[in-house]
């Protein structure tokens, strides 16, 4: 069985050599490891290098909106290397707003332009505060245009409602998910997880947050991915094993990999 976590993040610890040991002795075979800001993005290339089956993304999070002075020089830079495969994380979180609403719109419009221009996908962040939708509908005003220019993205962590999945799977959307599925109050995504395709399906772990049962509340890391696979068949009534499978081969597709 080979797992891919598409979306992790490294602080620095523990050392990259002990977690891609014990991911790969737990099946994750292959990883993303996705930068927050222009010295993260810088980070996570110099993690992935090491290591074969190993990859970054490098992008603004919402959180770090107000202090991004729209320089991309950096990020064209990291974008040029092999081992980048997409833009991002990026988008809009009202959860906490972190950073003013404007600004993060602003910065997740400029960097939806940056995918096109150096023709990578964008891994899109999107939360908003429980019974509210409005980063959906920003989120879907502006991914609209992206997509009509032929621009491929993914929405990292969903956890949105099936309106929303369904309209974002019509622009061609692939779908992480993580840990939350876990969760014992998290029905909802458990109820809508069919919805998503099976070839538009990826797993991350968004570690070293959202460690699933039954590592709620503690560190996570990407050798965890094993219970989300484990979470995701069951709700799928399918195999652990086809269910690695299926979305391996998607990340592959998504990151446009050649294995």
């Amino acid at each position: 069985m080979e797992l891919f976590d598409t979306h992790f993040h490294w602080y620095g610890k523990p050392e990259p050599q002990t977690i891609v040991d014990e991911a790969e002795s737990s099946d994750v075979k292959y990883m993303l490891c996705s930068g927050w800001d222009s010295a993260s993005s810088q980070n996570a290339a110099e993690f992935s290098e090491k290591f074969e089956g190993c990859w970054f993304s490098a992008g603004v999070h919402p959180h770090e909106a107000s202090g991004f002075d729209f320089n991309f020089h950096p990020f064209k830079k990291l974008t040029s290397y092999k081992q980048c495969r997409a833009v991002g994380e990026v988008g809009l979180d009202y959860f906490y707003e972190n950073s003013d609403r404007q600004t993060q719109l602003q910065v997740f419009e400029k960097f939806t332009e940056f995918a096109l221009e150096v023709n990578k996908p964008l891994v899109i962040h999107c939360r908003d505060k429980e019974n509210r939708n409005d980063t959906y509908i920003e989120t879907f005003n502006v991914i609209k245009d992206f997509t009509k220019d032929n621009g491929k993205f993914g929405i990292h962590c969903y956890t949105g409602n099936g309106y929303w999945l369904e309209k974002f799977l019509d622009l061609g959307a692939y779908i992480g998910i993580t840990g939350i599925i876990t969760f014992p109050k998290a029905a909802n995504l458990r109820d809508i997880i069919n919805i998503i395709p099976d070839d538009k399906l990826l797993l991350e772990t968004d570690s070293p947050y959202l460690a699933p049962k039954p590592y709620r509340g503690k560190t996570n890391f990407p050798k965890y991915l094993k219970y989300i696979a484990s979470a995701v068949a069951k709700e799928k009534n399918n195999t652990v094993e086809k269910v690695a499978e299926v979305t391996t081969e998607n990340a592959f597709n998504f990151f446009e990999l050649n294995r």
